[in-house]
């Protein structure tokens, strides 16, 4: 068959943020019909274990649900793997080497957004979970590309940041809006050029109010162009 390829999205972590890696694939997709939109298959199951508590608080390991996702997005005929979570990425490493399709990586998507908004090497901002944080998922990959990744402190953290993530996972997104917009504007305080939303709940509490007077790498919508540059290829 022609057409773009077929895309497999392991989502429900959590799973608002997999519904709306969806739609945001659909409306950056450049097709004027049904038949050249991408094709793919949600996989969400939200009874994968927590990312953060497994990696800080000896929670049990995500891997096994994440490769009981895979499989069955492989079985479906896939033939590559989008993961709108990004704490999940800790895993990457064990997910890629056990398949054959290869997975898009959030945070090199991040990164891609960051030049495509005009921001080069230099000193960003990063909200995340405290489990992304710890595992340096962003500082690492982006201090390779020259970006120097500020984060808040850990009691902002605790006190703002993981509770508003809490939130947009128990549908009170709303709620969500004024202290993730109150983190962000600290991080560019301290100087900041851009602020990455490195935890895909963090988009979505951000979307439920006024935009931000700064640059912003939504790292859904990161992922979603990095599928579409997968599924339909220039040239």
């Amino acid at each position: 068959m022609s057409g773009p390829r077929m895309l497999g999205v392991l989502g429900g972590m959590g799973p608002l943020a997999g519904a709306t890696f969806m739609q945001r694939l659909t409306l950056l997709t450049p097709a004027a019909r049904d038949q050249e939109h991408i094709p793919a298959i949600l996989w969400s199951d939200p009874r994968v274990p927590d990312r953060t508590a497994a990696r800080l608080a000896g929670g049990e390991d995500p891997l096994p649900w994440l490769m009981r996702g895979i499989r069955g997005l492989e079985a479906a005929g896939c033939g590559a793997v989008a993961i709108p979570c990004n704490t999940a990425h800790g895993w990457f490493d064990a997910m890629q080497g056990a398949t054959r399709l290869p997975i898009l990586h959030i945070v090199e998507a991040a990164a891609d957004d960051l030049l495509r908004l005009g921001v080069g090497a230099g000193r960003i901002g990063l909200l995340a979970t405290k489990g992304t944080l710890a595992m340096r998922l962003y500082q690492e990959r982006l201090e390779g590309r020259g970006y120097d990744c500020l984060v808040p402190e850990e009691a902002e953290m605790d006190r703002i940041v993981m509770p508003a993530i809490d939130r947009v996972k128990a549908n009170r997104v709303a709620e969500a809006y004024a202290p993730l917009a109150e983190s962000a504007a600290r991080l560019m305080a301290r100087g900041a050029r851009a602020v990455v939303l490195g935890c895909t709940e963090i988009p979505l509490g951000i979307a439920a109010g006024p935009a931000l007077p700064f640059p912003v790498a939504d790292t859904i919508d990161a992922l979603a162009r990095a599928a579409v540059a997968w599924a339909k290829p220039a040239g």
